[in-house]
């Protein structure tokens, strides 16, 4: 890209009218949320040391403050991950306003906000096809310096999907500087962590840095029979090519593996309908169960500045996950004296996916009708695959022991009996633009429409997954600066997904439609070091898929019309001198046209409280505490039962001193009133969450 001057070109131009007249765009096929378009989002690492970021360019593709960005956005920092243990991507989601983490079973979670599962997921603003709807056991974080969370349909950084939220995991990166640091962890059930974190140049000159990162995890659990152990590797290297282009390159591994685990989980009521009260630990996998997933994420970036103030930015990924299990499932509804009623589905399964993907983006500023904007456009390529195979075992049907004093212990059967599986590949090709109009001082204009065209073909569980759809969706938002701390700001996009669910008899259901608006009022104090925002949103989404059961092991789904609208707190940062929150409150509607509710296994109200308090008579003593509260939900089932889950609040406490500038001792209390209560209502099936637990914390840093 050649040089040119701030005055507006023909480029500028032709991107200034296409933004413009962006919400007029026609509508067109769609491609499904593991499809959305892959956009890149040049983010730095930030670690401010308190619970907010100054700017995030997770919404708009552009580096704004939270003030000025026309959407809701949470970001869960380094600090507030390293001061309450949230190693996990479900740690940090189950502490972020207006998300629900809902562990259907012991290593597999699905996500959801506003109403809607979360299927958009990305890595520094690059998105990663979701190819099966929920995470397969933990992701950790020791990688993310921090985690941006997008709530609402994210147009400009994904064209179709759910209008649930975006989760924007921004990546640790090296720096010239020299440090490091090491922790080690022990707590309940004999968990263990080790975590080591290195940072610097390695030549004089400072042009080439690195950064290597690792972790390892293990230990028992609550659950009976249940372990898991997490090994976690990365390293990033940066080069200084000149003084205006960057190469950056990074390879991720992340193994994690369990024994005892779960497929489904307990049932939730007898036959007399009553429900289900067993001990915390109840778990129903036989003691041969296993399972294994792996993690392989590499990504090569060149990014270089042009002296007119553009930046051009190129990425190619490559990631793998591999899953290898051997699984029990258990169905039926047992009989309260006896606890027989039950019967085993046993099952190998094996899971290869393939993704490659290419972005290329630029941003920069333009002149028009003499005010200054900024603009950013680009293009993107990827492919995936995925080779799945189920070895159903023999024996399926036969019945189980009885579910009182359930230890685990039935006979590992051969996987010979059948099998099924999938075999298909995803392409998909798409373009974006993007600009924020300097209207006047006080009014920005964010707009921009993104094209993709996605082509599938291949089997799954002996259904056709061939699709060929184009779609281009418009997004508009703007933002008014009522005072110079205080912005008003409302967003605008359309929602089309093609759904690979499917009903009772197989069919495919059709695709989801739909449009989401959102108004609210943001405010930025102390310099940013506190953001505070308040959300009014609607959304209207027809044919959304819910599950209504299964045949066999293989779900089914219908599709349902719905209305989601509802209210969002949030606030985050340095509340006073040493006192760091981050908090958040949502009120839920979720109805269908007739106004009835739906998806009553979601909470309608949530709240999100974390902070921690550096005691001013004591400076080496950090305090702090969490609180995670929802009301009530309830399933109603086939027959007249009522599963039910009442309302519940999970506090959790810390404590840090700092023995010197680099050594510091912590310890973490979870569910400090010994809670018991069950992760999720998503499914049919459910299992309890942790009691009370401990852990302590050594920490040194250089």
């Amino acid at each position: 890209m050649s040089p040119h001057r701030t005055a507006l070109t023909p480029l500028a131009l032709a991107a200034a009218l296409l933004c413009g007249g962006a919400y007029a765009a026609p509508d067109g096929p769609a491609v499904d949320a593991a499809e959305a378009p892959i956009q890149t989002v040049v983010v730095k690492g930030e670690n401010t040391g308190g619970y907010t970021a100054r700017s995030s360019a997770s919404s708009a593709r552009l580096d704004l403050s939270l003030r000025e960005t026309p959407q809701s956005v949470s970001v869960v920092t380094r600090q507030q991950m390293d001061d309450f243990r949230l190693n996990s991507a479900s740690d940090v989601l189950a502490n972020t306003t207006g998300v629900t983490v809902e562990k259907v079973e012991s290593d597999r979670t699905y996500y959801t906000a506003r109403g809607f599962d979360i299927t958009n997921f990305q890595y520094d603003g690059v998105g990663i096809p979701f190819v099966f709807g929920n995470v397969y056991g933990e992701l950790d974080t020791v990688l993310y310096e921090r985690i941006d969370v997008v709530r609402g349909a994210n147009g400009l950084m994904s064209g179709t999907g759910n209008p649930s939220a975006t989760v924007n995991f921004i990546r640790k990166r090296p720096t010239a500087m020299t440090q490091a640091s090491v922790a080690v962890t022990a707590g309940s059930w004999d968990k263990r962590r080790v975590e080591a974190d290195v940072s610097g140049a390695l030549n004089e000159a400072r042009t080439l840095t690195g950064r290597l990162v690792a972790a390892y995890d293990e230990g028992d659990s609550y659950l009976d029979r249940y372990s898991t152990k997490r090994k976690v590797l990365s390293g990033v290297l940066e080069a200084k090519l000149s003084n205006a282009t960057t190469l950056t390159a990074g390879h991720t591994a992340q193994i994690g593996t369990s024994k005892g685990n779960m497929w489904g989980a307990l049932p939730l009521y007898y036959t007399d309908l009553s429900p289900v009260d067993l001990d915390v630990g109840a778990n129903t996998a036989a003691d041969w169960t296993r399972n294994r997933n792996e993690h392989q994420r590499s990504f090569v970036e060149l990014t270089h500045q042009f002296e007119n103030g553009w930046r051009a930015q190129a990425t190619l990924s490559h990631n793998t996950f591999k899953n290898r299990s051997k699984m029990l499932y258990v169905y039926g509804t047992p009989d309260r004296q006896t606890g027989l009623g039950l019967f085993a589905y046993p099952s190998r399964y094996d899971a290869d996916n393939k993704q490659t993907l290419f972005d290329a983006s630029a941003t920069g500023q333009f002149n028009l009708g003499g005010r200054q904007h900024e603009l950013t456009f680009g293009a993107n390529w990827s492919k995936s695959t995925l080779d799945d195979i189920s070895h159903y075992g023999q024996g399926i049907g036969n019945p189980m022991p009885s579910l009182n004093g359930w230890d685990g212990s039935y006979a590992e059967p051969t996987f010979d009996a059948r099998i099924d599986g999938s075999s298909y590949e995803d392409k998909r090709k798409s373009a974006f633009i993007a600009a924020r109009f300097n209207l006047t001082d006080p009014m920005k204009l964010v707009t921009g429409i993104s094209t993709t065209k996605a082509d599938s073909d291949g089997i799954q569980y002996g259904v056709a997954h061939y699709k060929s759809a184009s779609k281009s969706t418009p997004y508009v938002g703007l933002t008014y600066d009522l005072t110079p701390n205080v912005t008003a700001y409302g967003s605008y996009t359309t929602i089309f997904n093609p759904q690979s669910e499917t009903d009772f008899d197989g069919a495919t259901l059709d695709p989801m439609e739909g449009r989401t608006a959102e108004l609210g009022l943001k405010s930025e104090w102390f310099g940013g070091k506190l953001n505070a925002s308040g959300a009014l949103f609607k959304t209207r989404q027809d044919n959304t898929a819910e599950q209504l059961g299964n045949v066999g092991t293989r779900a089914y789904y219908h599709g349902i019309d719905a209305e989601s609208k509802g209210i969002e707190l949030d606030l985050s940062g340095e509340l006073a001198r040493g006192l760091q929150a981050s908090a958040g409150f949502t009120v839920l509607s979720l109805e269908d046209p007739a106004g009835q509710v739906v998806k009553t296994y979601l909470p309608r109200r949530t709240l999100r409280l974390s902070t921690t308090y550096k005691v001013p008579a004591l400076p080496a003593l950090t305090v702090g505490a969490t609180a995670n509260w929802q009301d009530d939900t309830y399933r109603n089932e086939a027959g007249g039962a009522v599963i039910r889950q009442a309302s519940y609040a999970v506090v959790g406490l810390m404590a840090r001193y700092d023995i010197n500038r680099q050594l510091s001792i912590a310890a973490n209390v979870n569910n400090v009133a010994d809670k018991k209560y069950l992760t999720s209502l998503y499914w049919s099936q459910a299992y309890y969450a942790a009691p009370r637990n401990a852990s302590v914390t050594l920490n040194w840093k250089y």
